[in-house]
């Protein structure tokens, strides 16, 4: 169940910066439409047999180490340049932000290479204008490198055009499939309210971001002025003036739809008539006084019908997926892949190779 009503809980240091890495292009419709994201299941693992760069290989498609560096290379830069260099030390558990981040863009170039299996199996392929696009594109990326990048990643022009025209069919591909997914939404099912509320949280942060929860005794202290809130909302002090006084969620409005926010939260919301008032509400964040400004915002919920289609394709496509990676051998180079890592070079400033993309493709 998703929570993202932002200022119910900080985010730590990791989870902000998982955050970069949707920015750096990864969150095209055909990567995140693509089932569980896993690049490799539970098959053969081979370390042998492999040419002297080759990172995988899927079936008769091959991921090369020029290939995943220049993934590799450009999401570290895009985390640098938000969080500097020494977001590298975070780990979580034994496993490093760095480990982590290659076993994201593993998974991510393994998936953009089995769609264009899944292309080539459906037939799609790019027309005149999109194999323009993609010569555009990768000539607007690679001269934007310097000798220095172009040694250290070692690639070519050909490896960035190869790398785009992957992009472009799995995008292709994800369109072809979904075409005629075209569910019908209802205003109910896709019914956006507006709500504002005060929170008394049951719940401190130490010194790490780490959220320990109150004692039985705070909490109940907690309950008592979550109840004497509610009184003096109830018997017609300002709503506003109450939230500036005794809230302690750093955002007092919330639009969402059906499915969006914590059960006990969206249920009180929901039952909620205009100006309507709640009783006190418990969720993990604290306790919640909610007071329902609409009941029905027709601009949200229009917007929320695109957001379930687009939901409903690609759990559509999601099983299509995943149902076709069960048929592929993928054999993944352990020794090679343990070898790979980072470039830590001041000349080595590349992270736009997502974004070029995106201009092109939009």
């Amino acid at each position: 169940m998703k929570r993202e009503y932002s200022g119910f809980m900080r985010k730590k240091m990791l989870k902000r910066a998982a955050g970069i890495l949707l920015a750096c292009g990864l969150s095209l419709v055909s990567l995140t439409g693509c089932g569980n994201g896993q690049g490799f299941g539970t098959k053969l693992v081979l370390t042998t047999g492999f040419d002297r760069d080759e990172i995988f290989r899927i079936e008769t498609s091959t991921c090369s180490l020029p290939e995943i560096m220049v993934y590799l290379t450009n999401i570290q830069n895009r985390y640098e340049s938000v969080y500097g260099p020494e977001i590298w030390a975070t780990n979580v558990d034994g496993v490093t932000l760095e480990q982590n981040v290659k076993g994201i863009a593993l998974a991510q170039i393994a998936r953009i290479k089995t769609m264009n299996l899944m292309a080539e199996h459906y037939q799609v392929e790019l027309n005149g204008e999109e194999k323009a696009q993609v010569k555009n594109a990768a000539e607007a990326y690679y001269s934007s490198l310097s000798d220095t990048e172009i040694e250290k990643m070692g690639i070519s022009k050909k490896t960035i055009g190869d790398l785009y025209t992957e992009f472009a069919l799995a995008e292709k591909v994800y369109q072809y499939t979904i075409k005629d997914i075209n569910p019908e939404i209802s205003d109910d099912e896709a019914r956006t309210i507006t709500v504002e509320h005060i929170l008394i949280k049951t719940y401190a942060l130490d010194g790490t971001g780490k959220k320990v929860e109150y004692t039985e005794e705070a909490k109940q202290d907690a309950y008592r002025l979550a109840s004497e809130v509610l009184r003096m909302a109830t018997e017609g002090e300002d709503f506003d003036e109450l939230i500036r006084h005794y809230s302690e969620d750093d955002k007092s409005t919330y639009s969402f739809g059906k499915g969006e926010m914590d059960a006990a939260f969206e249920t009180a919301a929901f039952n909620l008539g205009k100006d309507e008032i709640s009783e006190v509400v418990e969720t993990e964040f604290g306790y919640h006084i909610i007071k329902c400004l609409n009941t029905f915002d027709r601009d949200e919920t229009d917007a929320n019908k695109i957001k379930i289609v687009d939901q409903r394709r690609a759990e559509a496509f999601g099983q299509e997926y995943d149902a076709y990676v069960e048929t592929l051998t993928r054999n993944l180079n352990e020794n090679l892949w343990d070898s790979v890592g980072f470039i830590h070079d001041e000349n080595v400033k590349t992270m736009d190779f997502f974004d070029v993309y995106t201009e092109y493709f939009g």
